[in-house]
């Protein structure tokens, strides 16, 4: 496979633990569906479903997929400014010099707001409970009752 920055044959390397094929000129890294899984899982290894879109949307690139020759798209990595161009036969995804880190980086923000968003949801859910609690329905009850009572209150 050729590189499509520099037209450089791939060599196989690894990078943050993961097998991925390298440029040795440019940098860059082709990856497959699951080596990008793998790369995010490095940081963030809560399932597909808790990261969140992969990618909606994608513009035209230049740059051409290795295996197959067709052009490539591009699209923004998880609503992020990261521009990450794939092949749309799904042979994988091009990475340009150290994108790799900037992944790692996005999905430790990732797993931060994922920690944030569970503990808004338990208190949310906690406020519920209570809202829906017998207590606090009976007094809501007892005020209701009691604002449409016809009898006038004594003074």
């Amino acid at each position: 496979m050729k590189c499509p920055n520099c037209n450089v044959e791939l060599v196989p390397g690894k990078r943050d633990g993961v097998d991925m094929e390298i440029c040795a000129s440019c940098k860059g890294m082709w990856l497959t569906r699951q080596e990008l899984a793998q790369l995010e899982d490095e940081v963030f290894d809560f399932g597909d479903q808790e990261k969140g879109s992969l990618m909606l949307g994608s513009m035209p690139s230049t740059r051409k997929c290795p295996e197959c020759g067709k052009l490539m798209r591009s699209f923004d990595y998880r609503f992020y400014d990261l521009q990450i161009d794939f092949c749309e036969e799904l042979h994988g995804y091009w990475l340009t010099a150290d994108e790799d880190k900037r992944v790692l980086e996005l999905m430790k923000k990732e797993e931060r707001n994922l920690g944030r968003k569970v503990l808004a949801e338990d208190r949310f859910a906690a406020h519920l409970r209570y809202l829906r609690s017998g207590s606090f329905m009976d007094r809501v009850r007892d005020l209701i009752t009691e604002a449409m009572d016809p009898k006038p209150k004594p003074k």
